[in-house]
């Protein structure tokens, strides 16, 4: 025991160590001018290709091909094998390696959905956007009165939050509300691009009968089946250590099954950190976990969407289809976690389910009628309020910009 903590304790001094120098060597890098073509993405810090900036890197290589060449992903090293396999036609760079470190400072682009560690200084000739990835609900930045995330404490995440969001040069909004927020949240005073996400483009380009039939077979096995996805927030305040957290599923799958018919399939689509921690055994031909599959895809494929206070409902409402809330601890997470910035029982646009049985009550509803025509007019004006920017065209905005650099 002894001789491991001893072992742990010189891995993180030599991690400490690295760090710095890789530091050392960024702040010599960034006192030279960046590459006129070279651009850096990354999408949650490295975790995947997808999101806002996945849509935005397509978009730019299809525009201009031979950015192909000088347009790179930052993913994560323990994922760039996986990745790699993946997109192979899409040029990645591990996180922190010296490539990294060289690309970083010399880019011409960053484009990001979170944010970076402030420790990591930016060449100042560098433009910076920053797409973010969903429209709040929960109070975001400095707007968090008590941040529960471990290690942090609130007043260091609101420096963090703020010192990041000043590099930024742009920032995508999805929506006018969103805008407002981010504008507080992150005490942001650069430029806004009032575009919707680039992510949603293809809700408005993909959204066809065979291309969701065809959708369906490739991620459910079957075409025809009804789709209900379950995609709940993930809960800051549960976790076994700094960057692990429990997952509970807060409904037994078979009474779930048992509302609706046999050729209905539930997909769960959980936070990646808990993503390994749900266990579908014996219900694997009824019930799939897409955790890593683009989450568009997942929205064209469902016939009803189940969340809770995610940003999920702000873009599957593009396509107008039936939702319903199940919010079983809705007075803690809103009263005592995150707080809401609007109030979430009188604008959600479809019925709230705060326990099993109203859970149950609603799926035999959406069984019966495949939806709840009581709230036709709540969806129609929640897409009037949210969804009024998106049009299909964002990705090409933000390349305009880049172009306009280029």
């Amino acid at each position: 025991m002894a001789l491991s903590r001893g072992l742990n304790q010189i891995v993180k001094g030599l991690k400490i160590v690295i760090r710095y120098g890789l530091i050392v060597l960024n702040d010599g890098f960034i006192l030279f001018s960046p590459k006129k073509n070279l651009l850096m993405f990354e999408s949650f810090n490295g975790n995947d290709i997808n999101d806002n900036p996945a849509a935005i890197y397509y978009q730019l290589v299809a525009d201009h091909p031979e950015l192909a060449k000088t347009a790179y992903f930052g993913v994560k090293p323990r994922y760039y094998a996986r990745l790699k396999a993946k997109y192979p036609d899409i040029l990645l760079v591990k996180r922190f390696s010296l490539k990294w470190v060289w690309l970083m400072a010399h880019a011409h682009y960053w484009v990001f959905n979170s944010r970076m560690p402030n420790w990591w200084r930016k060449n100042r000739r560098t433009i910076y956007i920053q797409t973010w990835h969903g429209t709040p609900l929960k109070h975001l930045g400095v707007d968090i009165e008590n941040v529960a995330i471990p290690g942090t404490t609130t007043e260091d995440y609101y420096q963090q939050f703020t010192r990041e969001a000043s590099r930024w040069d742009y920032l995508i909004a999805p929506n006018a509300y969103s805008k407002k927020v981010f504008r507080s949240a992150f005490q942001f005073h650069n430029q806004f691009l009032e575009i919707g996400y680039p992510r949603n483009d293809v809700l408005y380009q993909d959204n066809r009968p065979d291309k969701i039939r065809e959708l369906k077979q490739r991620l459910v096995g079957s075409p025809d089946a009804t789709v209900i996805t379950y995609a709940p927030t993930w809960r800051d305040d549960d976790a076994i250590k700094k960057g692990q957290y429990h997952f509970q599923l807060p409904f037994d799958l078979q009474r779930f099954l048992d509302q609706v018919d046999d050729q209905t399939i539930l997909v769960l689509r959980p936070h990646y950190l808990v993503k390994d921690k749900i266990d579908i055994r014996g219900f694997e031909d009824r019930v799939k976990i897409l955790a890593d599959e683009d989450i568009a895809h997942l929205y064209l494929i469902t016939d009803l969407m189940i969340t809770d206070y995610s940003s999920v409902m702000f873009d599957f409402a593009n396509l107008e289809r039936p939702m319903l809330f199940y919010a079983y601890d809705l007075e803690h997470y809103r009263d005592q976690l995150r707080g809401f910035y609007f109030n979430y029982q009188a604008e959600i646009p479809g019925p709230l389910a705060t326990t099993e049985d109203q859970l149950d009550t609603y799926l035999t509803a959406f069984q019966r009628d495949g939806g709840f025509s009581d709230y036709r007019t709540e969806l129609s004006g929640f897409n009037q309020k949210y969804c009024s920017w998106e049009n299909g065209t964002a990705s090409e905005q933000v390349v305009h910009v880049i172009e306009k650099g280029l």
